[in-house]
């Protein structure tokens, strides 16, 4: 949680919101390996919602929030900390953390804060590491991951998804080392990395 921001668990009355967000191609063209098709309704929604709190059931370390704005109580958008699984299905214990933003909500910071929060909280609970990884040529997701204070492994081919990304891994000592995060202002893009 921050001042101005509440993260939640997804809720069944999220589902209109969630379908706004994941029908946006200006949104869902940074997620996913292809990229993700435009959801087609509110049943889709819904499985959507139902599939995050499955994964973390099964793993808490694995956990979508909504990113809340307090003031007016709209979900702005998302962020996660997911299983980043290899192209060959395989688990080696790896975490990504991503975000994305509604269109309306882009420019205020809450992408940032948002992943501040929840990297605090999963390094809280034991997770040593964390990576965060991005389609080349997705410039706000970067400024964000820079603004995190994430360090960048450099542009290489991705391991869980085809073609080169940009990539950062944070330590939890590094993390608590560094304060988490810088305090410039921070901006967002509506879609920003790829959970």
């Amino acid at each position: 949680m921050t001042a101005r921001l509440m993260l939640r668990g997804y809720e069944p009355g999220d589902a209109s919101r969630v379908l706004d967000i994941q029908r946006r191609p200006e949104v869902i063209r940074w997620l996913g390996n292809p990229p993700h098709v435009p959801m087609a309704g509110l049943e889709e929604a819904l499985r959507w919602i139902d599939n995050r709190r499955q994964r973390e059931a099964r793993d808490p370390l694995d956990m979508t929030r909504a990113i809340v704005v307090r003031e007016t109580g709209i979900v702005a958008g998302t962020v996660s900390v997911a299983r980043a699984y290899r192209r060959n299905g395989d688990f080696l214990g790896e975490y990504e953390v991503g975000w994305h933003l509604h269109p309306d909500s882009v420019g205020a910071g809450y992408a940032t804060a948002a992943a501040q929060a929840l990297l605090d909280h999963v390094f809280d609970r034991g997770l040593p590491e964390v990576w965060c990884g991005m389609f080349v040529g997705n410039e706000p997701s970067r400024k964000v991951a820079e603004r995190l204070g994430l360090p960048f492994i450099g542009e290489r081919p991705d391991p869980w998804y085809e073609g080169e990304s940009w990539l950062y891994r944070i330590e939890r000592s590094q993390w608590r080392n560094s304060g988490g995060h810088d305090s410039s202002p921070a901006s967002g893009a509506p879609g920003d990395t790829r959970n």
